[in-house]
């Protein structure tokens, strides 16, 4: 929220006062407590009828300090408030030397020179991280009477800010106006399903502002020097969260707010689904998945949209016995093709259906503030909200799913969650401005707990659209609705990486776009952008994504890139591996992996698939692409052919190749098996060599498919005109230098040792 007119004015009936020196300070061994008038005091007199604010500092992790600061506190808190998991109390210590007093927390250090005008410092390895100056900690009032507290950070001179949740906004948040407040507003405005009150800048350091409510953004927008973030509450709470780097930022950020959860090897398999608001029912399903049996198209996945229910009923868990009169017979049959099912569901009771009257029967449904359920007619007729706060409400909910898993779903697509109302009373007496962003969060938190007490640890899985802070515990999640063109294709990819810097860790995509029908360019186009994902869905609304609805080229296409992730499983599973483990995200935007390069600053048209592989789609009808290449010697995994950087290189890709660049010094693990995404993928392994340099060393682990470890281990190590592998592997496997077409060196199995020859 903007509160000033320019550098010397306010907006009109805005008041402002700011912290402006530190009247006394507080501190034991592990916290500091800084109290701050509002003005410079003189004397005695001075100390009245002013306000004095409270600046709270402390460390709950290395790396990672907080600061809360509160006008009056004694406002009643009423929660929700995110959850941190990885906080530890007292993780900090406090230093005082004369009129200096600091708290550090590992390498990063926040300092206060008592003697002068207030101004806090963030510090790491001997610079300056980021500053609070003179405008930088305080409190509003308007002209209707609402009192805001606001924070501002100092950015530096080329600083440059990114995250904020899955928004489809330039990549850069410079100049941008964000609120986070939870909205369907598909893929092609300035509105989120998936907003995080946490950004990081190219300066070593991100910033999470735990408020689970509206948190208003200027980055760089109102002080053109400062990210301002403020709240309507009387208290402020902000971390600062070192690196140095932007991989160690998302590491500390998410051990404190949760780390993903591994998704099953088996989703990253394709997914098919039945589309919105096409006609379908069992034949159509059945024609679906025979036709890409028939076409060589492997499938994973089959996913049945809304009218698997009643038109008008949504949601009451009931197949719609028209279209699918033996849903239990109709599941086996599909297991017994080797998929696994999907069903759509959201948190909305119709009135229609009858799970309306049982849930305002119960009290299991949100109710006004005079004891009406609260109802609208916005998407359902007459439809209510499930109360997620109330235990009983919950246990309803998923007691209803539970009979869908036990006819056997598999998985969920928990859509909606972010139209919440805020005139309403929640059972646990929450906050309504807070819940509406927090809703989402208990609500997935519910299925996806559900889904891993019933399926196991390991096989819980959600195709998610709405988040916010924390939710990246539940994954999958996917980018929304947006249109059928190259322009939606592009959003989506700048919401999925800015998602992926905001801390989650797995993201899709409908691949064709969901609004409208795309061109047979477009949807090829986006299937090889879809397969290169971390999770790859063909879905549509109100037209089929089976690809021979888009040409024969198209399903061969399909067919190319669905059996090329089947053979990268073993790679991705790795890098799913890594998500888990750390909290870098699959997908990873170029700042994220070259943050020293300033030309990987702003690039959002292409990524970092895993560790070593850069994908750039292609977004033009003509085939042309440019893209970013870093340093270094790169091979197209797909034809063989080098580029060397850094430059950026301008190539024109028929629809069977794009932009798969492996990095140099790179060793790339492949499948054999690429019918199915779960094989014995240590079984004939092939390892892909790329530009190894004499002297370069990499180990290469073969993940296990359930996730608890590995399968085999490779190491690799070239000197001169000789690769030296030494492995200890039981099974036999295959390698190759460069190209697809290059000589394969093949090696029995228990070959622990070889000594192959590097061409010059």
């Amino acid at each position: 929220m903007k509160f000033t007119d320019g550098y010397w004015l306010m907006r009109p009936g805005v008041t402002a006062r700011y912290a402006t020196e530190v009247a006394d300070v507080r501190a034991d061994e592990h916290r500091m407590t800084l109290y701050a008038p509002v003005k410079h005091v003189l004397g005695r007199g001075g100390m009245l009828n002013s306000p004095l604010l409270t600046i709270e500092c402390w460390s709950p992790a290395e790396g990672v300090i907080g600061v809360r600061a509160t006008h009056h506190a004694g406002s009643v808190h009423r929660g929700p408030e995110f959850a941190l998991p990885g906080g530890q109390p007292d993780a900090g210590k406090v230093h005082r030397d004369g009129t200096v007093v600091e708290l550090s927390a590992g390498e990063l250090s926040l300092r206060v020179d008592t003697s002068e005008p207030w101004r806090l410092e963030f510090t790491a390895g001997g610079r300056v991280l980021t500053s609070v100056g003179e405008r930088g900690t305080g409190f509003a009032t308007d002209a209707e009477g609402r009192h805001f507290m606001f924070g501002q950070l100092a950015l530096g001179v080329g600083e440059l800010v990114y995250g904020l949740g899955e928004r489809f906004t330039p990549f850069v948040r410079n100049g941008q106006v964000v609120d986070i407040w939870q909205a369907d507003g598909g893929t092609s405005s300035e509105q989120a399903y998936k907003n995080v009150p946490f950004h990081l800048t190219n300066r070593g350091y991100g910033v999470f502002v735990n408020h689970p409510g509206k948190v208003s953004y200027e980055v760089g927008s109102e002080s053109v020097g400062q990210v301002q973030f403020s709240v309507e509450d009387q208290s402020l709470e902000f971390f600062v969260v070192h690196g140095p780097t932007p991989k160690e930022i998302l590491q500390r950020y998410t051990a404190l707010t949760g780390r993903p959860a591994l998704p099953p090897a088996w989703a990253l398999g394709l997914w098919l689904t039945t589309s919105f608001t096409t006609d379908y029912d069992e034949a159509t399903v059945t024609r679906f998945v025979d036709g890409m049996a028939e076409r060589g198209i492997p499938l994973s996945v089959f996913h049945f949209d809304c009218f698997w229910m009643r038109g008008y009923q949504w949601s009451d868990f009931v197949w719609d016995s028209d279209t699918f009169p033996d849903p239990a017979g109709m599941l086996a049959r599909l297991k017994e093709r080797g998929l696994r099912v999907s069903a759509w569901i959201n948190p909305y009771i119709a009135q229609k259906s009858a799970l309306f009257e049982e849930g305002m029967r119960e009290g299991y449904l949100v109710r006004r503030p005079d004891g009406s359920v609260w109802q609208w007619d916005l998407w359902q007729p007459g439809m209510a909200l499930v109360d997620f706060t109330d235990p009983a409400a919950r246990d309803w909910y998923t007691g209803k799913l539970k009979t869908l898993l036990d006819q056997g779903v598999d998985c969920f697509k928990t859509d909606f969650g972010e139209r919440i109302p805020t005139d309403v009373v929640w059972h646990d007496g929450s906050d309504p401005e807070r819940m509406h962003n927090y809703y989402t969060h208990l609500y997935n938190q519910a299925v996806f707990d559900l889904l891993r007490a019933e399926r196991g640890e390991g096989e819980a899985l959600l195709f998610a659209r709405s988040a916010t802070a924390g939710g990246q515990q539940y994954p999958v999640h996917w980018g929304g609705d947006c249109e059928s063109h190259f322009n939606a294709m592009a959003e989506s990819l700048r919401g999925g990486l800015s998602l992926g810097l905001s801390g989650f860790g797995f993201w899709s995509h409908d691949i064709g776009g969901f609004e409208g029908t795309p061109t047979p360019t477009v949807f090829k186009r986006w299937v090889q952008f879809g397969l290169l994902s971390s999770h790859s869905r063909l879905h549509g609304s109100k037209s089929y994504r089976v690809p021979w609805d888009y040409g024969e080229e198209a399903v061969e296409v399909t067919r190319e890139f669905t059996l090329l992730k089947h053979r990268l499983a073993p790679y991705l599973q790795r890098a799913a591996q890594q998500a888990h483990a750390t909290g870098v995200p699959v997908m990873r935007a170029m700042v994220l992996e070259f943050p020293d390069d300033p030309a990987a600053a702003t690039v959002d048209r292409q990524y970092m698939l895993g560790d070593d592989l850069l994908v750039a789609p292609v977004f033009t009808d003509d085939g042309t692409v440019e893209y970013y290449v870093p340093d270094g010697t790169w091979t197209n995994v797909l034809t063989g052919a080098q580029v060397t950087g850094p430059r950026w290189a301008r190539e024109q890709h028929g629809f069977h190749t794009l932009p798969l660049l492996a990095r140099p010094d790179s060793v790339i693990a492949l499948a054999a098996d690429d019918r199915h995404p779960v094989s014995a993928w240590a079984d004939g392994v092939e390892l892909r060599v790329h530009a190894f340099a004499d002297g370069a060393e990499r180990t290469v682990l073969i993940p296990s498919t359930d996730g608890t470890g590995e399968t085999a281990r490779f190491h690799l190590r070239r000197r001169g005109d000789r690769l030296y592998v030494t492995t200890d592997s039981p099974h036999p496997w295959q390698l190759r230098i460069g190209s697809p077409d290059a000589t394969a060196h093949t090696r029995p199995a228990g070959t622990s040792e070889a000594d192959l020859p590097y061409p010059g």
